[in-house]
């Protein structure tokens, strides 16, 4: 491996573990703390996920654990394929107040539903606050599970995803053609 806090040993102390696998939208990566799901990257292959993981957490061993987290990167998976479908694991959210403020407002967005920045900065009580709420969607880690892919402008067009713009509209795709039955 490239990054000395990325290894694949066979026992996390304390630290993050973390699996991959392939999807219809590319790599998933989903990574785990002893409290729960701390990261759900989606990128082109398994170098970029792990250099960005070891981005997110920059002072943590994150040692590669596919078997532990088997049934992590299961639900990681189905998600992709079924983005309206709920996510099991339990979470472990980190964030600034006001990213975890943002963060709870995407996820009550139902799913096939879509809103704009401008909507959730007043569903959390900041209507100036575009910028942020754009800047807390772009610092979202865990993709998918917290759906900041239902986020639009105000005028409906695509912006921007942390995870590229065709898996943004692959996603909400996907959700309205499920709902939609």
């Amino acid at each position: 491996m490239t990054d000395d806090r990325l290894s694949e040993r066979p026992a996390v102390a304390a630290g993050v573990a973390f699996a991959s696998a392939q999807t219809s939208l590319g790599r998933v990566l989903v990574a785990r703390r002893s409290d729960g799901v701390c990261a759900i990257l989606l990128g082109d292959g398994d170098e970029r996920l792990m250099r960005d993981l070891a981005a997110i957490f920059p002072d943590t061993a994150c040692e590669r654990r596919q078997d532990a987290l088997r049934p992590e990167l299961a639900a990681a998976v189905a998600l992709t394929e079924n983005p309206g479908a709920a996510f099991e694991p339990p979470l472990s959210i980190g964030g600034t107040p006001f990213q975890k403020k943002v963060w709870a407002a995407l996820h009550d967005i139902p799913a096939g539903a879509t809103v704009s920045y401008a909507e959730i900065a007043l569903r959390i009580g900041a209507p100036s606050a575009l910028r942020a709420v754009a800047g807390a969607c772009a610092a979202n880690v865990l993709a998918i599970a917290i759906p900041c892919h239902r986020v639009l402008r105000s005028d409906g067009s695509l912006s921007g995803y942390r995870w590229g713009l065709e898996r943004k509209r692959a996603l909400i795709e996907r959700e309205k053609a499920a709902t939609a039955t």
